[in-house]
């Protein structure tokens, strides 16, 4: 399923291909398709000041959040409009993949852009307010089992999306026996469902460890389970995985880029060649460091073909669960 396809991905170091020469953005731009303070806002905002720090593009990258259908508004808006522009990238991820396998893109489809790059793969966390007395993952899952309308959880994605069916996965295995009936409810951003979840309008937040890290360290909310096969090292050491709490369930949403399907090949080239070079640097490898991130390092057509992959993957399980026919 998903996790193999993330899990097994060998990490491919490269000696890294030159920046394409003959080609340089005037104006760098990147659309994050959310508010900000989710995933996709942070994955802009960290390539763009790295790609900076770097030199690797002339000046600032300018970051627009273009929230709206979880995605759909930007993809929309960059297939219809901005086709042929070459200084735009997109940041997307599974939830991206997760919408085009289930068809709500209404009339797009993954070849009507270009897909770039992955930056990395961001494992999921279930998570409640730092006051709630929710103290285990098991603990939730048994109250969804007694009463499913009983526990609204939150997440940045639409129904059906990613942050739902890792919530699905879990209670899945959790043996939660019609996960249909799980209350799940959208936000535009993981931002806002965290903020919705402070004001007790929500249970439980699903969302990704990159999203969650900065409510983590303010004290806001605290992680009852990290979807990964192990714990990871360093200071997110003490979070404990789903796993180890008797709920198989592993959930890791790649990060990434996509860019203009009529992009020049000259232009597609360079930002393939400026992202490898990123993932490459101490600088990018300090950014994953602390936000929890875990290596995928795929560029161009191994990327396309990558996509290609986890989207029909997403489309057998959205099955499987009868989010889809």
């Amino acid at each position: 399923m998903i996790r193999t396809t993330i899990l097994a991905t060998t990490l491919v170091l490269a000696t890294g291909p030159l920046i394409a020469q003959g080609f340089t953005p005037e104006q760098p731009e990147c659309i994050a398709p959310a508010n900000p303070g989710g995933g996709w806002d942070f994955t802009c905002r960290q390539v763009g000041k790295t790609l900076q720090d770097l030199d690797l593009i002339p000046g600032t990258m300018q970051v627009v959040n273009m929230a709206g259908g979880s995605g759909g508004v930007a993809f929309a808006e960059v297939v219809n409009k901005r086709h042929d522009e070459n200084d735009l990238i997109v940041a997307a991820s599974s939830a991206t993949s997760t919408r085009l396998a289930q068809g709500a893109f209404p009339g797009n489809t993954m070849a009507d852009v270009r897909w770039l790059a992955s930056v990395g793969a961001d494992y999921g966390v279930i998570a409640v307010a730092a006051d709630s007395e929710i103290e285990t993952l098991p603990e939730l899952m048994d109250m969804i089992k007694n009463d499913p309308t009983s526990i609204a959880i939150g997440g940045g994605s639409a129904v059906g999306g990613w942050d739902h069916l890792k919530v699905l996965i879990a209670a899945k295995e959790a043996g939660v026996e019609e996960v249909r009936r799980v209350k799940y409810i959208a936000f535009e951003g993981g931002g806002e469902a965290v903020t919705q979840l402070l004001a007790g309008s929500l249970q439980a937040f699903t969302g990704d460890l990159s999203e969650a890290t900065g409510f983590m360290e303010s004290g806001d909310i605290r992680v009852l389970a990290l979807l990964a096969p192990e714990r990871l090292e360093g200071e997110f050491a003490d979070l404990p995985t789903a796993k180890e709490q008797g709920i198989d369930a592993v959930g890791a949403n790649w990060r990434g880029f996509y860019v203009p399907g009529g992009m020049s090949d000259e232009a597609y080239d360079y930002w393939v060649g400026a992202l490898d070079t990123l993932y490459q640097s101490d600088e990018w490898k300090t950014v994953m460091e602390n936000n929890g991130l875990a290596p995928l390092d795929l560029q161009g057509e191994e990327f396309q073909s990558f996509v290609q992959e986890s989207v029909a993957e997403i489309e057998e399980l959205s099955r499987e669960i009868g989010i889809i026919q």
